[in-house]
């Protein structure tokens, strides 16, 4: 019984983080379409962050009034803040890095986040780690691999399996932008953004369990990082009409990072650090990778390599070792809990003399 309340819970969390990252590999495809069109990213940032804020504020007050959360007091909202300045900070450099690149490249240099927020976690004492266990050992090798498969889907192109032989203007717009793009300092950026993200991930799980109010954390995440891209974006940004957004693929791109990226995905991902932990949500990062090529084929007919099928398949192998890891550490853990302590009898003993002796005279 135990282990199929488990299994439920392991295929609910696996199912709405591969549709996180189905939507994140969207918000940046969609960004960068936006910014091809001239839309600039502070004003985008700021934005973005306000329309998250504007919609999760009633629903903090709706469905988390009346579950019994702490108060909120200065050093926790100080603790808001911190997260709130970490993520901006974060998706700034991450925007910028794509801005520079493309969604393709963005996705790709995720598969640093697994190992490093696997590296913290285990020093904070945050991720438990046995060299001697199985588990622990399938969890690492599970880690690798699909840090493999990522790499292999980068480096490695082979020949190509599926060559759609169509064009469309999206394709050729972020065609012409990627080609005047500098890919070195796009991939600066963006390793910075992964690292900045790793110190996000892990304040973030250690402060939701301090207030594990989803809704509320991430109203206050949203509203402090537009506190912060304002100071940041709007003195980088002083042409007015900039700030003026016409109702095309730019408003439309706002709204899905507002409602969808910064709002739905935050919340999930703040869920997901609650139940599961950081190690567990930043491992499904590489898994971008292997949409983006799908998306790619799908929607901007670009040609599909082995090398994909390949490194997708590496990266699903490894997703399925660590969740497997997981699900069998808490396995464990609550099997242990359920099960009484049994009192030691001495095996040179007889169990009827026990039971003679222990029995009170008639």
């Amino acid at each position: 019984m135990v282990g199929e309340k488990n299994f439920v819970k392991e295929a609910i969390a696996f199912a709405v983080m591969i549709t996180v990252e189905c939507t994140n590999v969207g918000q940046s495809t969609i960004f960068k379409a936006a910014v091809s069109a001239g839309l600039s990213h502070n004003v985008f940032m700021v934005y973005s962050y306000a329309t998250s804020a504007l919609v999760l504020l009633p629903l903090c007050f709706f469905f988390q009034r009346s579950k019994g959360l702490p108060p909120l007091s200065f050093l926790l909202l100080a603790k808001f803040f911190l997260i709130g300045a970490l993520g901006f900070g974060a998706q700034y450099f991450g925007y910028k890095g794509i801005e520079y690149s493309n969604p393709t490249l963005g996705s790709a240099m995720s598969n640093i986040v697994p190992a490093a927020t696997f590296f913290i976690a285990v020093l904070l004492r945050m991720e438990t780690l046995k060299i001697k266990s199985l588990v622990s050992q399938i969890k690492i090798v599970g880690t690798l691999v699909s840090i493999v498969g990522a790499i292999v889907v980068v480096l490695f192109k082979g020949p190509i399996l599926i060559d759609p032989h169509r064009t469309s203007y999206t394709k050729m717009t972020i065609g012409a932008a990627i080609a005047d793009s500098d890919w070195i300092i796009g991939g600066g950026m963006l390793t910075l953004s992964y690292l900045i993200g790793t110190i996000w991930y892990i304040c973030q799980a250690v402060i939701v369990r301090e207030y594990p109010g989803e809704l509320v954390v991430v109203f206050f995440f949203n509203f402090f990082a537009c506190i912060s891209s304002l100071a940041v974006c709007l003195p980088s940004e002083m042409n007015l009409a900039a700030w003026r957004v016409p109702t095309d693929i730019r408003l439309w791109s706002i709204l899905y990072t507002g409602v969808i990226g910064t709002g739905f995905g935050v919340v999930v991902h703040t869920w997901a650090l609650n139940v599961k932990g950081p190690v567990y949500v930043s491992l499904f990062r590489p898994l971008s990778i292997a949409i983006a090529a799908a998306s790619g084929v799908l929607l901007l007919g670009d040609n599909l390599y082995l090398g994909c099928v390949i490194g997708s398949i590496l990266i699903s192998v490894g997703f399925y070792m660590v969740v497997w890891g997981k699900a069998s550490e808490k396995i464990d853990n609550e099997f242990e809990v359920l099960t009484p302590p049994c009192d030691k009898v001495d095996e040179r003993t007889p169990l009827l003399s026990t039971r003679k002796e222990s029995s009170p005279p008639v």
